[in-house]
């Protein structure tokens, strides 16, 4: 006797195998996942330059059809993600998705608002996503799993310059005759952060003098040390079993802190 699905369980049934479908894209291993999740990769580098030089143009010169289609693909991979997702309602509430969802709603706020101005920088969130592209990279390029340190430090670099920048020009674009651009907001922030300092642009305001303190006391030393990270020697990273160190010289053969003899695997000449 053959019992014949409700509509709702054909529903359940087509849902979930959708899903399943749908994680494959996202966390499988096959070859049609990995083109997928490379193709995300371009398309999320594409959307993040953009939105970096689009800040430099004035609203008016900016075709808001782009604006209109690249949030119609965030939109979808939006939603293809949450359906993905293990937890949906927790995922919703991750702060890269809820930075997605700010970065989607400016995207057709275009539609409604003239002044796009303080839209366009607050897509500067989509340079979040440069951590999950660096999770990405660790899994297809042999390049990245040779230099992931240095990546990651100028990765941590770049979106604290432009994260930065954009709060100096969300809170004086409107108060600084000298910020008139994202691109002055730009040119401050790098002047401070390096200590040049050359005083074309200053703040005259208390809320722009507190902001320029705040960022020189803890813009400063982190700009200096993400620096210092990308330029410096590569180091092997080898935990001693005895002190704990785990930074060392690729060739090293005793522990720098403790002289224990080290056995570091290596590829030879």
């Amino acid at each position: 006797m053959t019992i014949n699905a409700t509509p709702d369980e054909e529903t359940s049934t087509a849902f979930r195998r959708a899903q399943a479908r749908i994680r494959r894209l996202y966390f499988g291993t096959d070859a049609t996942s990995r083109r997928w999740r490379l193709a995300l990769i371009a398309f999320d580098l594409v959307t993040i330059a953009y939105f970096i030089v689009s800040t430099t143009y004035d609203p008016s010169d900016i075709d808001h059809r782009i604006d209109y289609m690249i949030g119609g693909v965030l939109v979808v991979d939006y939603v293809l993600r949450l359906v993905a997702a293990a937890r949906p309602r927790r995922a919703v509430f991750e702060f890269t998705a809820l930075a997605d969802l700010i970065v989607i709603a400016s995207l057709f706020a275009s539609a409604f608002f003239e002044s796009l101005a303080f839209l366009r920088v607050v897509r500067m969130l989509r340079l979040m996503r440069s951590y999950h592209l660096l999770r990405e990279a660790r899994e297809f390029s042999w390049f990245f799993r040779e230099n992931e340190e240095i990546i990651q430090s100028t990765v941590n670099l770049i979106v604290f310059v432009f994260v930065v920048t954009a709060l100096v020009y969300v809170t004086e674009g409107h108060r600084n005759p000298g910020i008139n651009t994202y691109l002055d907001a730009l040119y401050f922030t790098v002047t401070t952060l390096t200590t040049t300092g050359f005083g074309d642009i200053t703040m005259t305001d208390e809320y722009g003098r507190l902001l320029t303190v705040l960022i020189m006391i803890f813009g400063v030393g982190l700009f200096l040390r993400l620096v210092q990270t990308i330029f410096r020697p590569q180091k092997v990273i080898h935990k001693c079993p005895d002190c704990g160190l785990s930074r060392h010289d690729p060739d090293a053969v005793h522990c720098k802190h403790c002289g224990l003899t080290l056995n570091i695997p290596t590829e030879g000449m």
